[in-house]
């Protein structure tokens, strides 16, 4: 069957306010105040939590080293899982645009960087997670993107065909998942990274879900 594998985090939702408002939990607690902007650092946020958490004490502390991270990173999810569907939204059409390819005969799936338990609660609170054949998060395999076995999890339990899918992302890490699994990688342009995405030069850029369809077409047949 025929599959396409979607990234999450600036993907299918855009998930930067509730993740910037969990790494300045951790500033706030800390007695820094509000460190990183919802807006400005909306590109560090969905590379996360850890990403965020060096921004934000590069700023603060430049002595910092990764101890401060890593005894934050549990406080951080936490307050993410506390409040992971305050800010949320998922991106125009693309609820539309899973369904008019399920509709069409192909598999869909998810495979994302966020550990598991969470991408499964944010998708079951969104409301869209029967939508798909597949989750494969950050630590459901012993590794995670960019290696490609995720990718291919995530296509075998769709349902799919690794030969016959292709990955929607937004990251560099997305489109280097494509190419170490050997499929098409589409990348969209109303991310963070905005059409900056198109230096990494994907097999096609998607600019809307509304072009979904055709961009799947295009990719896989």
């Amino acid at each position: 069957m025929r599959c396409v594998i979607f990234d999450l985090d600036g993907t299918l939702a855009d998930t930067s306010g509730d993740l910037i408002a969990s790494a300045n939990y951790c500033f706030n607690s800390l007695g820094y105040g509000d460190v990183l902007d919802p807006v400005s650092d909306a590109g560090t946020a969905l590379r996360g939590g850890r990403a965020m958490l060096n921004l934000g004490f590069a700023r603060i502390k430049p002595d910092y080293d990764q101890t401060d991270v890593d005894a934050q990173y549990p406080v951080l999810l936490q307050a993410y899982g506390d409040a992971i569907n305050v800010h949320t939204k998922l991106y125009d059409g693309a609820v539309e645009g899973v369904e008019a390819l399920k509709t069409a005969g192909y598999a869909v799936g998810v495979c994302t960087n966020k550990p598991s338990g969470l991408a499964e609660t944010l998708l079951k609170k969104l409301g869209v997670r029967d939508l798909f054949g597949s989750m494969i998060g950050a630590d459901t395999l012993p590794v995670r993107k960019p290696d490609p076995a995720p990718y291919i999890a995530a296509v075998e339990q769709a349902g799919g065909d690794v030969k016959m899918s292709y990955l929607v992302g937004d990251t560099i890490t997305d489109r280097k998942t494509a190419e170490a699994a050997d499929v098409p990688c589409a990348l969209v342009t109303f991310g963070p990274d905005g059409q900056a995405v198109s230096a990494l030069k994907p097999e096609a850029l998607l600019h809307s879900y509304t072009d979904l369809m055709q961009v799947t077409k295009e990719l896989i047949g």
